[in-house]
């Protein structure tokens, strides 16, 4: 039995839109993002306080990058991986594990505008620097998205794969603080992937991390 431990919104999405992708049996806890999740039971299968976590068969995983290359390995057949000798192993390899760089930077903001309930805690050097951070990410995933003769329909010339899972999560994120307005190939990719019903099944119910559908840089006063 699989077992997920997650938090909407937050980096567990991506397994979570990857467990639907597969269509494989597992089981979901969906967790609180507040202390909870510093507490000496959780910290036995995520010794940062951290989600996802997953136990699969009695063994547990807390690093969703980890995560997404073992189910992919595992069930190999579902052909969202890239096997060794593949075409397209390194470029799956390079972003599955890119969402990671610009989920940093969201996170970041995600601290500076949701976590700090004071504004004396905000300051609005780090939101612009993370939200340029998060632009350069973002030019990134649209030069990728745009080769020279014509775009890609996905991250990888073979096809969708877990590569579109785990950036894609991350652009979801990311777009509650930087437009999507200069990212043409972005926007039509982000469509596709919306339509997906996997991505369609892990979005948040009732329970949110984000209250708002953007969040401005906050400028003291």
């Amino acid at each position: 039995m699989i077992t997920l431990y997650h938090v909407p919104q937050s980096r567990s999405m991506r397994v979570l839109w990857l467990l639907k992708e597969m269509d494989i049996p597992f089981r979901l806890i969906e967790m609180p993002f507040d202390k909870t999740l510093r507490g000496p039971e959780f910290l036995t299968l995520s010794p940062a306080g951290r989600v996802p976590a997953l136990e699969i068969e009695g063994e547990r995983m807390f690093e969703s990058g980890a995560m997404v290359e073992y189910l992919c390995e595992r069930f190999p057949e579902r052909g969202l991986g890239r096997a060794p000798g593949d075409m397209d192993r390194m470029a799956w390899l390079v972003w599955v594990h890119f969402a990671e760089t610009l989920t940093q930077h969201v996170a970041a903001l995600t601290q500076q505008h949701v976590m700090l309930y004071e504004d004396a805690m905000r300051s609005p050097l780090i939101m612009k620097l993370e939200a340029a951070r998060v632009g350069k990410c973002l030019d990134a995933v649209e030069a990728r998205l745009s080769p020279p003769l014509e775009g890609r329909d996905y991250i990888l010339t073979s096809g969708f794969s877990a590569a579109d899972i785990c950036v894609g999560q991350a652009v979801y994120m990311a777009w509650h603080f930087h437009t999507l307005d200069a990212y043409p190939e972005v926007m039509a990719w982000m469509a596709r992937l919306e339509a997906r019903a996997g991505f369609q099944a892990a979005l948040p119910g009732a329970s949110r991390l984000y209250e708002r559908a953007f969040y401005p840089v906050w400028e003291a006063k």
